[in-house]
């Protein structure tokens, strides 16, 4: 599989969450189970090492770092030996370089096709130290850009940044995550400019993944006007209710295009799916219970035997539970309690 080529294609990608059980140990068998069903609803990928899989797996007193990539990429791997197709695994990389370092050559061994590298540990460096950074990460791993919202730890980059980013030669994507039209829109444009059609754009708005997706963005390229979709998402959002996420992803790329009329249903959606992920990811507390939110979801489903994570602070907040019992029941089209159901004792079950 050329990676490049495949994340052109627009997929979605979720987040690996991590399962845990009570005594907050991996659990083998759901985390399994979790790789089967994003296998199962038609992803195209799958991040591992991110944020929803808890940066905490890192710590020596957990260990779980590469017991964690090496059980999801098994799993893969044993899933696409029966039903074989492509399928992009994508390491989260942070760190300062010599870390960064380490974990894509850990990804690379294990057999990881990209590193989603985020820069929260370099991003007081200066723009040409950060770019350096990229580019010794870039040298092990392809590497897929990662524009993370300040309201969680990120810093806003200028346009000119991301510029010289899309000048790299083995990036191969930009995840677009900064919540934020403006900084939105510094990432298309700058891609568009270096005429790098070879760079796939994922969404990694969960604030408004609909719009994103269904957007022809036009500027200035090498030779005159042209118009990039982004591709796909990377999601924290698409690791619940995910087959209904495939099959949306599906609809959007039938919809768009030069001669798309795009019906006013779709701002419709958008805001449902948007409400659905506030619930989720706990945007009325500062997105403080967004992972136990994602476990909530599916724990409920079954997939997962509790809420719990590493940090035993981290729980659901206040609230957050009817929230995400009103979401469900207003927008029952999202989700695919249905497909879970059907599918989950498989998932569980095999070795």
């Amino acid at each position: 599989m050329k990676i490049r080529d495949h994340l052109l294609e627009g997929h979605v990608i979720p987040a690996l969450p991590l399962a845990l059980d009570e005594r907050r140990t991996l659990s083998e068998k759901n985390q399994r189970a979790l790789v089967r069903y994003y296998l199962d609803a038609g992803c195209g990928g799958l991040a591992v090492g991110v944020h929803s899989t808890q940066f905490e797996i890192r710590e020596p007193r957990h260990g779980l770092f590469e017991p964690v990539l090496a059980l999801a990429s098994e799993t893969i791997d044993a899933s696409l030996s029966e039903k074989p197709r492509a399928f992009a695994k994508i390491l989260g990389v942070c760190g300062d370089t010599p870390q960064a370092l380490r974990e894509a050559q850990t990804g690379k061994a294990l057999g990881f096709h990209a590193a989603l590298l985020s820069l929260t540990a370099v991003q007081h460096l200066e723009d040409s130290a950060i770019l350096d950074h990229c580019r010794e990460v870039a040298a092990c791993l392809p590497v897929i850009g990662f524009y993370l919202q300040p309201a969680v730890g990120g810093r806003p980059f200028a346009h000119s940044f991301w510029r010289a980013f899309a000048e790299i030669d083995k990036v191969v994507a930009v995840k677009i995550a900064p919540f934020s039209r403006y900084f939105t829109l510094d990432v298309v444009r700058a891609v568009i400019e270096t005429g790098r059609n070879d760079i796939a754009l994922y969404t990694g708005n969960d604030d408004n993944i609909i719009a994103d997706l269904l957007t022809p963005f036009t500027f200035e390229g090498p030779d005159g006007p042209a118009t990039r979709y982004i591709d796909g998402g990377l999601l924290g959002q698409w690791g619940v209710w995910t087959q209904k996420a495939v099959h949306l992803l599906e609809e959007i790329k039938r919809v768009r295009g030069p001669a798309a009329s795009v019906s006013l249903e779709w701002l419709n959606r958008n805001a449902a799916l948007t409400d659905v992920n506030a619930a989720v990811f706990d945007a009325a507390n500062g997105f403080a219970g967004c992972i136990p939110g994602i476990h909530e979801v599916l724990r409920r489903q079954g997939l997962l035997p509790g809420t719990w994570c590493l940090d035993p602070g981290e729980v659901l907040s206040p609230g957050q539970a009817a929230e995400l019992d009103r979401v469900q029941r207003c927008y029952p089209e999202l989700i695919d309690d249905d497909f879970v159901r059907e599918n989950l004792s498989r998932w569980l079950e095999s070795p």
